[in-house]
């Protein structure tokens, strides 16, 4: 009786032994998995990073690079062949140096834009502005003789420090400030970074809806060609263009505003949808 006891222990001690080692085992391997998925996550954060390249996830996924951080290569001057010397390329941004005159001030340099035409499509940048600065990001722009300004043919996402710039104060609650349709509609939320940091900003553009997201948020939602959007622009500083603000077109150029201050544009970089 005393061996059968003896047997009976020696085999549920052998038992323990093989589910704490099976235990082990696995608790090693999933360490080993979470590890393998932590520095995969690492790796991939770190490629994201890098302003003015494209990732690999990037590229595959149909993504273009707008400006490689060293060149002006793709921009020109708006209603021009060349690129305006008030624009420079400093570390890897392109830095607009402002006149310290305003919009009187873009007169000797000018806006931006990029040489190709776009409709449907999702873009991606950064800015940063000076203190008491303006500046904007047009869309669906177009280049008439009859306009000096591409903003006269174009939505704007505005570029603003909101602190100092007497406009954040201006137009109707709000809608003057950072990331709004300017002059038309508020961001909402209004998240902007302080002037002298970086702000991300995205443009979406599908089949006349529109989208500006903002830091990482949706802060404005619209539709272009509709009898809303017409009110709006009635009801705006625009009612003059009204014929050719209500009537956007479906394709145009991506510009940037020298509105006479200094500002800072990085990682720019679009998909066509």
């Amino acid at each position: 009786m005393k061996k059968l006891f003896l047997n009976i222990a020696i085999l549920a001690l052998a038992a323990m032994v093989m589910v704490s080692c099976g235990t082990k085992k696995e608790q090693k391997e999933a360490g080993s998995e979470t590890t393998e998925e932590s520095s995969t996550a690492e790796s991939m954060e770190a490629e994201e990073a890098a302003p003015n390249e494209l990732t690999e996830a990037e590229k595959a996924d149909g993504w273009m690079l707008l400006f490689d951080g060293e060149t002006t290569d793709g921009w020109r001057g708006y209603q021009k062949e060349t690129f305006p010397n008030n624009w420079l390329v400093v570390d890897g941004t392109l830095h607009n140096q402002g006149s310290g005159r305003g919009e009187a001030g873009a007169r000797d340099g000018g806006d931006i834009l990029y040489d190709q035409k776009f409709s449907n499509f999702h873009m991606k940048l950064e800015w940063k502005i000076s203190e008491g600065g303006n500046s904007g990001i047009f869309y669906l722009g177009q280049e008439d003789p009859k306009y000096d300004y591409i903003w006269k043919t174009a939505p704007e996402m505005q570029v603003l420090d909101n602190e100092r710039h007497p406009d954040a104060n201006m137009g109707k609650d709000g809608n003057r400030q950072a990331g709004s349709l300017y002059d038309l509609i508020a961001a909402e939320p209004q998240n902007a970074k302080p002037a002298g940091e970086w702000n991300s900003a995205e443009v979406k553009v599908y089949k006349g809806s529109v989208w500006h997201i903002q830091n990482g948020e949706t802060v404005v939602e619209y539709h272009l060609w509709t009898p809303e959007w017409e009110k709006m622009v009635a009801d705006s500083k625009f009612p003059e263009l009204n014929e050719n603000w209500a009537d956007v077109a479906s394709e145009g150029y991506i510009g940037l505003q020298d509105h006479g201050d200094d500002v800072w544009f990085r990682n720019i970089k679009l998909k066509t949808l």
